[in-house]
């Protein structure tokens, strides 16, 4: 079997793949991405439309403009896809990849909607996960984590 790209959701009620390894990875600024993804910007990397398929369930689209669709997971709210209407490229969001540390943004888009302070974010003071702060609650987050893993599976939930 040829090599694939997959990713999905949070809760694993969507799957999808790329037949070919996605490209233009980027995060984009603009206004609408910061709506869509809740965040500060939206990192995706993309492909040819015919090289993307579901593998399970279906997206939930919301047409943010005449020219542009956003893909998410009806279930568990995760932004999957972005798509111009008339166009031959889907872009996901990286971190529903299943290995987003493989798709590294390589430029920025939608700059003059970049919140002021956005580069100095790499600068702010690093400080480690909840385990080491509270092992109580990360062990019972631990324990009781719903989220789908990082690679395909027959069926969710197990």
């Amino acid at each position: 079997m040829s090599q694939t790209w997959s990713g999905g959701c949070q809760c694993g009620a969507i799957r999808y793949r790329f037949t070919r390894k996605p490209s233009g990875a980027h995060i984009c600024h603009c206004r609408m991405c910061q709506k869509a993804f809740g965040a500060f910007y939206a990192p995706l990397v993309g492909g040819p439309a015919e090289t993307f398929e579901l593998t399970r369930g279906a997206v939930s689209i919301f047409r943010s403009s005449d020219q542009a669709e956003r893909g998410f997971c009806a279930s568990c709210g995760t932004p999957l896809t972005f798509a111009y209407t008339d166009g031959d490229w889907m872009s996901v969001s990286i971190g529903s990849l299943d290995d987003p540390a493989a798709f590294p943004p390589v430029d920025q888009h939608g700059v003059e909607s970049r919140l002021s302070w956005a580069n100095g974010l790499g600068q702010l003071p690093d400080r480690e996960s909840t385990e080491s702060e509270a092992p109580d609650t990360a062990a019972f987050i631990k324990s009781t984590n719903h989220q789908h893993p990082d690679h395909d599976t027959a069926s969710w939930p197990e």
